[in-house]
């Protein structure tokens, strides 16, 4: 009840999205929102109910045989010679590690690593309730839980992904004969019969966690050796990776010979063949290794019969089987140096002992929680990454001049925006366009409030809004009339548009990068790493902003580098000073 309360009152410490307390809450609320996808979080919550169920049942039919009579192991605490309960200490350690892990990831604001700490802790409440039997019969169902946990970090990782796929499938196309052009993400037929720009979906990595969270229960549930086991669970990544080849394959073919229906068609079919190839080949590979390599000792042994023994022998047969199952109090060892009082009061001590220590932790967890939201409520004690307007809030308003070149002109919030970010974060927004007729520079910055959540890469809203991110470099900004460099992520993207003409792709340049007073990173990465150690080993909590710059790139990226830099050079100086060394 303890846990419950600590992480029912005191568990989610990001209020920018889901304005809640519960870590309960905030981790279901990912399952049946879209934007997650995590919606099979619900099964795997009901497949880790079930194997807990399973496991504790095959536990206790797990009987030893004594004299042809099966015993089942018992729950609870273990006893020690002298009838004392046993304290289990790997569950207190476990409960006492949970609770300093999600102290951990409540300050540095990182509810996943709560998640993680909250089944740390369940398992040890389950080891210290049901002893042995009760923790290892939930040791994988609580570490399956792990696959029902929101990874939107690993969309970086699907991107990269999802160019191996389209290069692979161009590459198998072109070998069939089959004329195909790639443009980044895009596969386009030369004639225009099709044109297909694989999203992120088709990528493998929605797909890849339900299909490493099945294959790994087909390992478990077929083998017991955890190297087995292992081995079927990392034989989803490639098949993951071949099955997606195949889909997109599938779709440039049909496209080929049957035109844009063809390979829709082709697209919503091989969804589900996927799936197919991936679990068709983690079964077949199990098979396969049952037959060829069959576990020693998997079958278990049968039960020895009893011989037929005479009615002379019954009696003393059952008197036999009985001393050894419930032993008199004659055959109980009995301490001659040891007091009957002192001994019955050591076991009245020692069967006290796991009930004290499951108050001495529910109190540190009350105590924690209490701590915990002292420290929520605490003024911050950071830096602001950029200069701020008068109000304390917002960032500095950007210059609506720009020597004789660029001249600005404010960009309103949406109320997409005010709706979903926290009210304390702030913006501050500038279209510049050019005299001489050049492309309009666009210039973002959204500085984050109390919650790190307020920010993020902008890798997300590209997406939403349309763009299609073809790909990721590196580059060095330089402040004006100084050789001092920051880095910065260029994203190359594209979106389509509708003209009379017919469909045109615009292709523009995106430049952002994260600055928190003495510190400037150009990746998510980074960022949430450094202001994840400067809130735990500083309490510092930073106001971190992003500034994002974008322009057209028709006349290649020299040009629009050029044309950001020089925006740079009137603006730099206004909200973001150096140099930075």
């Amino acid at each position: 009840m303890a846990g419950v309360i600590l992480f029912q009152c005191v568990g989610n410490p990001n209020r920018g999205y889901i304005d809640t307390n519960s870590l309960f809450y905030w981790w279901i609320y990912q399952w049946w929102n879209p934007d997650s996808e995590t919606q099979h979080g619900w099964l795997i919550l009901a497949v880790a109910v079930g194997l807990f169920v399973r496991n504790v049942r095959a536990q206790t039919n797990g009987a030893a045989a004594v004299g042809g009579v099966r015993r089942a192991v018992p729950a609870g605490p273990r006893l020690t010679e002298d009838g004392s309960s046993y304290l289990d200490w790997s569950a207190v350690a476990a409960m006492l590690l949970a609770l300093a892990l999600h102290a951990l990831g409540f300050v540095a604001q990182q509810a996943r690593v709560s998640i993680l700490a909250l089944l740390l802790f369940a398992w040890g409440t389950l080891r210290l309730a049901g002893g042995r039997r009760w923790g290892a019969a939930a040791a994988f169902p609580l570490a399956f839980l792990v696959f029902a946990i929101p990874l939107n970090a690993l969309d970086s990782v699907g991107f990269w992904l999802r160019l191996w796929v389209i290069r692979a499938s161009a590459a198998i196309a072109h070998a069939g004969g089959i004329a195909v052009f790639r443009n980044g993400t895009q596969l386009v037929s030369p004639d225009g019969r099709y044109n297909y720009d694989v999203a992120a979906a088709c990528s493998g990595m929605r797909s890849l966690m339900a299909l490493a969270a099945l294959s790994l229960l087909i390992g478990y549930l077929e083998f017991r050796p955890w190297r087995r086991r292992a081995l079927i669970f990392a034989l989803c990544f490639p098949l993951v990776y071949v099955g997606n080849v195949a889909r997109i394959t599938a779709i440039v073919v049909a496209a080929n010979f049957g035109g844009q229906r063809w390979g829709d068609l082709a697209h919503e079919v091989m969804g589900y063949a996927v799936f197919a190839i991936v679990l068709g080949g983690v079964l077949a590979a199990a098979r396969l290794l049952q037959r060829f390599s069959p576990e020693a000792g998997r079958a278990a042994p049968p039960l020895k019969t009893t011989p037929e023994i005479g009615p002379a022998d019954a009696g003393l047969r059952s008197l036999r089987l009985r001393s050894e199952i419930e032993p008199t109090d004659q055959s109980a060892p009995v301490a001659r140096d040891v007091p009957p009082s002192r001994d019955r009061a050591k076991r009245l001590t020692g069967d006290a002992s796991p009930y004290l220590v499951a108050l001495c932790v529910a109190c540190l967890a009350v105590a924690e929680g209490y701590l915990l939201h002292r420290v929520a409520t605490l003024p911050p004690a950071g830096k602001v990454g950029v200069v701020l307007a008068a109000d304390g809030r917002d960032p500095v308003e950007l210059p609506a001049l720009l020597g004789r070149e660029w001249a600005g002109a404010p960009v309103p919030v949406s109320e997409a925006e005010h709706a979903i970010l926290p009210p304390d974060t702030g913006y501050s927004k500038m279209r510049y366009t050019s005299a001489r007729g050049a492309p309009a520079v666009f210039v973002s910055i959204v500085l984050s409030g109390r919650d790190r959540t307020s920010i993020h890469r902008p890798e997300l809203c590209l997406v939403g809004q349309g763009w299609t991110i073809t790909g990721a470099t590196r580059h060095r900004f330089s402040y004006p009339e100084t050789d001092v460099t920051f880095p910065a992520t260029i994203l190359h993207v594209r979106r389509e548009l509708q003209t009379a003409r017919g469909a045109v792709a615009v292709p523009q340049l995106v430049a952002y990068w994260f600055v928190a007073g003495d510190e400037i990173v150009a990746t998510q990465w980074q960022r949430m790493a450094l202001d994840a150690w400067n809130r735990v080993a500083h309490r510092r909590v930073d106001r971190w902003a992003y500034v994002l710059m974008q322009t057209d790139a028709a006349d290649g990226d020299r040009a629009a580098l050029a044309r950001l830099q020089s925006v740079l050079d009137g603006t730099l100086a206004s909200f973001q000073p150096g140099p930075v060394q």
